[in-house]
């Protein structure tokens, strides 16, 4: 019984999170109107890491509840996506991220063995946007338009999905992309806090 409870807990606040986790991001650079510290490619690795975790997860019917953030996440990736071409001036490139994204998740499916190694390849890829952000914030030593509220939630819900994932479908491949994002969106999380309080530090100074 405790263990259930655990579970819908886990499940529900997961879901819950991911309802809101990209909006502080989003407020940020809306009110910023900048997208410094920002990475547009670790936004676009991490949009093809989330459709192909969950088109793997739908197409093997895996339970609803252990997945059914991931179109929020989506949609607010969208979101993210189109205001960072917006305040880079490339807006008109979203119809073509949008044709490359449509046509890829379709492809996904015409075979199993397609979206099987596309699920092998996942973690790497979702890992190459952590890095690809963590590029970004060495390069450009400022996080000022980075949520550090975005980024914590992240590795929360990480953290609760290795747990759903073990006392549920035991997915070994599932698992472990968990426990690498988990500690990569910690490894993020630092890295944006300490270039804050960085910031902020310098600025108390001047």
């Amino acid at each position: 019984m405790q263990s259930d409870t655990l579970l819908h807990v886990a499940n529900f606040s997961t879901l819950f999170l991911c309802m809101v986790l990209k909006f502080p991001q989003i407020f940020v650079l809306m009110r910023a109107k900048s997208t410094t510290g920002v990475s547009l490619h670790s936004l676009l690795l991490e949009l093809i890491g989330f459709i192909v975790f969950v088109t793997y997860q739908m197409y093997y019917d895996y339970p609803p509840p252990t997945y059914l953030e991931y179109p929020i996440l989506i949609a607010q990736d969208v979101i993210l996506l189109l205001l960072i071409l917006h305040y880079n001036g490339s807006l008109r490139q979203s119809l073509i991220y949008t044709l490359l994204f449509v046509g890829g998740w379709r492809l996904l499916t015409v075979e199993k063995w397609i979206i099987d190694l596309a699920m092998s390849l996942c973690t790497f890829i979702s890992a190459a946007s952590k890095f690809a952000q963590l590029q970004c914030l060495w390069r450009s030593k400022d996080a000022g338009q980075v949520s550090a509220l975005s980024w914590a939630m992240a590795t929360y819900t990480c953290v609760a999905r290795i747990y759903t994932t073990t006392v549920t479908t035991g997915d070994m491949q599932v698992l472990v992309r968990f426990i690498i994002m988990t500690s990569l969106n910690t490894w993020v999380l630092l890295t944006v806090l300490y270039y804050q309080k960085h910031s902020s530090s310098s600025k108390k100074e001047d």
